[in-house]
């Protein structure tokens, strides 16, 4: 068996690593006029959905297959299983591009599979370990499929004007699962790493972090755009900044494993001002978006690829120094797409275009330096 596919994190970090690579290089030129996209989804709605559905649910993948198993100590799909896995979601990512000669109905059960397929894996250690804590992870899964499904049944002239909700409602859920998983893991590294630091934990803090933005990502659907909607925003906001800032330490600015951690969570609050400005007519709400794409999930994500793969592989958790210039890089595009629009709109296209080079550059090094680490043996011997 292919070492690639000894443990979920390993296929799919890597392959959502250079996916995050060709959809920018796809996408920049495409925005820019200087090339034509033709896909299933249509040009705008192939960034959108592949930056959640494809990208950001690869990653998941990864996360979610490697972390079962260490929870429940039972196996997730490996070997056959997991190469089976993997090719359902690069046939996701590859056959949109093949619309005008496949028929829809296909394309749409393909990539609408992945998902139901991911939660079989790792719903059936979870239910049979009987840990109600991590139980969560399947309405989670279960919500993924409905607003994938959304978009599938505009696309196929079904259902008029869903895929938006679709896309919005799938972003949201990731901001929840970022939100969720961010207050036990970030926390949790920065202790292990950092002797003799403990992390504030603030109960009504830990309870309202999640609470509101399950809060506000209602109110967004029903209600999008409106003053409600945007008081809630405020309210996420303020409470993951009071979260994020209690978790700080100046210690942790000397690993980069653990800044990029919490500046990707940082992200998050700042999306929510963000959207809570929106509301009140202060900034359009299309520059809100990315501060939440490229920062919470584009920081976040890297970080955690990083430290998983050195982790699982049984290496030093240290970074090379172009993954340290990886995680400037990013956060510098999310600046330059998530904030400089509302601050600089005559310059919309110029920013747009640095930020995806900008993209580009950090998730390149990321697959040029973990590419070996990820597809060879863990150092110390043991499975994984």
């Amino acid at each position: 068996m292919l070492v690639v596919f000894n443990l979920g994190f390993r296929p799919f970090f890597l392959l959502s690593g250079v996916f995050a690579v060709i959809l920018m290089a796809l996408w920049v030129p495409a925005f820019t006029g200087g090339s034509a996209l033709s896909t299933y989804y249509g040009q705008i709605g192939w960034h959108s959905h592949e930056m959640i559905f494809g990208y950001t649910v690869g990653v998941i993948a990864g996360f979610l297959l490697t972390s079962v198993r260490n929870w429940t100590g039972l196996a997730t799909a490996t070997g056959g299983s997991l190469a089976a896995l993997v090719t359902l979601w690069l046939l996701g990512r590859i056959l949109p591009f093949f619309s005008a000669t496949m028929p829809s109905w296909l394309l749409s059960i393909v990539d609408l599979a992945f998902v139901p397929a991911l939660t079989a894996s790792i719903g059936v250690p979870l239910v049979r370990h009987g840990e109600k804590r991590n139980l969560l992870f399947l309405p989670l899964m279960l919500g993924f499929f409905v607003a994938n499904l959304l978009v599938h049944l505009e696309v196929l002239g079904l259902i008029p004007g869903v895929a938006r909700h679709g896309i919005f409602l799938g972003l949201y859920l990731v901001i929840l699962l970022i939100v969720i998983m961010g207050g036990r893991v970030i926390p949790f590294f920065t202790e292990r790493a950092l002797s003799g630091v403990v992390i504030k934990r603030r109960l009504l803090v830990e309870w309202l972090a999640p609470l509101t933005v399950i809060a506000f990502m209602l109110a967004e659907l029903f209600f999008p755009n409106s003053k409600p909607a945007g008081a809630l925003a405020a309210l996420a906001g303020i409470i993951n900044g009071v979260r994020v800032i209690s978790w700080y330490s100046h210690r942790y600015w000397q690993v980069p494993l653990l800044w990029v951690l919490h500046l990707g969570y940082g992200w998050i609050a700042v999306g929510f001002l963000l959207r809570a400005a929106a509301s009140l007519e202060l900034i359009p709400a299309q520059f809100t978006i990315h501060a939440f794409t490229v920062g919470g999930i584009g920081v976040l994500t890297i970080g955690m690829m990083t430290r998983v793969s050195l982790g699982h592989t049984a290496r030093p958790l240290k970074v090379e120094p172009s993954m340290l210039i990886a995680f400037i890089l990013i956060n510098l595009a999310a600046v330059l797409r998530g904030l400089l629009p509302s601050i600089l709109p005559l310059w919309f296209s110029q920013l747009v275009i640095l930020s995806g080079i900008l993209w580009i550059a950090a998730f390149l090094m990321f697959v040029i330096v973990y590419a070996p680490i990820l597809t060879q043996r863990r150092i110390d011997g043991q499975p994984g």
